[in-house]
């Protein structure tokens, strides 16, 4: 499995309107959609956020109820199905966690920390928020996919983990680069976080806009997993607007020439220590 790389395909996000690129899916049907042509093209997660009937993030349990379903009634799809734990104004803890609890995804973000997502938003995850989360998650059995978008959050990571409210591993980090308020896209910051990790764990890492090309590459040079995404990047280049199958496509040519192998959702689990 070493040589094994998972693609995490970030589908939507809780912000970016159509009007910025026409190809962001909002509905639970164009959602579905684009999960199971990114898993055709190789993706073996899918990450997601739901939008409210505006278009605006939504932590909706109903939406995201709706959405696996149409992904599920897919036969041949056994896409592994990562399920946001944030993504609304203002939501309360319960609304937050209510899906994980009812629709048990295998994996959900737990994202390690407080900071201000410049230029409007207080990203809020107090400690209180983040040890019912952690209890939530290993009631339910679901894997979580410790978000770190900067590097104070892997000293509150460990801490969650040594106290018992974050399993004692292996860790499944994604380290998030290039949010304006968190550690900017560059080489050196990744390494700045991946020399943190703890030996046994798992990491994948991204960069937001400009940062996903160097990102990427640096990501697999250094023997990480990769996420993808309209969430995280609308273009394909500068100028050209992207869509989530393109954006899957090119991560899979870049595993490749690499010299390294796409791992298929059954492989991921395996990598991730999920059961189906």
């Amino acid at each position: 499995m070493e040589n094994k790389v998972i693609i995490t395909a970030a589908l939507t996000g809780a912000v970016t309107p159509k009007e910025i690129n026409e190809n962001i899916p909002l509905t639970p049907v164009e959602i579905a959609e684009d999960a199971y042509r990114c898993w055709k093209a190789g993706a073996a997660i899918v990450h997601l956020h739901m939008r409210d009937d505006n278009g605006f993030g939504t932590m909706d349990k109903e939406k995201f109820r709706e959405t696996i379903e149409l992904i599920k009634a897919y036969e041949d799809c056994d896409v592994v199905i990562n399920c946001t734990s944030s993504g609304a104004k203002a939501p309360t803890d319960e609304e937050r966690m209510a899906h994980i609890k009812e629709l048990k995804p295998e994996i959900a973000s737990f994202d390690a920390g407080t900071f201000n997502w410049m230029p409007n938003v207080v990203f809020m995850n107090s400690p209180q928020f983040l040890e019912k989360l952690g209890v939530c998650l290993q009631e339910t059995g679901v894997k979580p996919e410790i978000e770190i978008f900067d590097s104070g959050m892997m000293g509150i990571t460990k801490y969650y983990v040594k106290k018992g409210i974050l399993p004692a591993g292996p860790t499944h980090f994604q380290f998030v680069l290039g949010v304006l308020g968190g550690m900017a896209a560059t080489v050196d910051n990744l390494l700045v976080l991946k020399n943190q990790l703890p030996e046994d764990a798992t990491w994948s890492a991204f960069g937001i806009g400009a940062g996903h090309m160097p990102i990427m590459y640096a990501t697999l040079a250094l023997g990480g997993h990769l996420r993808v995404g309209l969430e995280d990047n609308v273009y394909f280049s500068k100028g050209v607007k992207a869509t989530n199958v393109q954006l899957v496509e090119r991560a899979v040519n870049a595993i490749k020439v690499f010299g390294k192998e796409v791992a298929t959702p059954d492989e991921a689990r395996k990598i991730l220590g999920i059961s189906k």
